[in-house]
């Protein structure tokens, strides 16, 4: 079951987060990890709080593939340059159960009978 990591990202030293991003495909592509977005400008907060301005999206084949990428040590090596560089918090929300869904799905349409 696919799993999303979300980060939210305020860049303070542009150069030193090069060196991050020099190195960060080839170490995510090694787990199947997937760009799903990426925000340039400033994040639209359509309600409540966000905590930095760039968000990005990201999928992994499952979510132990997800935590296996983060604590990969050449991962981490680039990490440094993401923490001397940017502030960030970064999440991982598992997909829902297809069963799940649909049995939550057929749900709602009774109750709106």
């Amino acid at each position: 079951m696919a799993a999303y990591m979300i980060a939210q990202i305020e860049i303070f030293d542009p150069e030193e987060y090069q060196k991050y991003l020099a190195g960060f495909m080839p170490v995510f592509q090694r787990y199947g990890g997937e760009l799903l977005a990426t925000s340039r400008n400033t994040t639209e907060v359509v309600e409540g709080d966000w905590a930095h301005g760039r968000t990005v999206i990201m999928r992994f084949p499952d979510s132990e593939k997800a935590r296996n990428w983060y604590a990969d040590p050449d991962y981490r090596l680039l990490a440094g340059h993401r923490h001397n560089s940017a502030n960030a918090n970064l999440v991982l929300v598992d997909s829902p159960d297809p069963g799940a869904v649909a049995e939550a799905n057929f749900n709602r349409k009774n109750l709106c009978k």
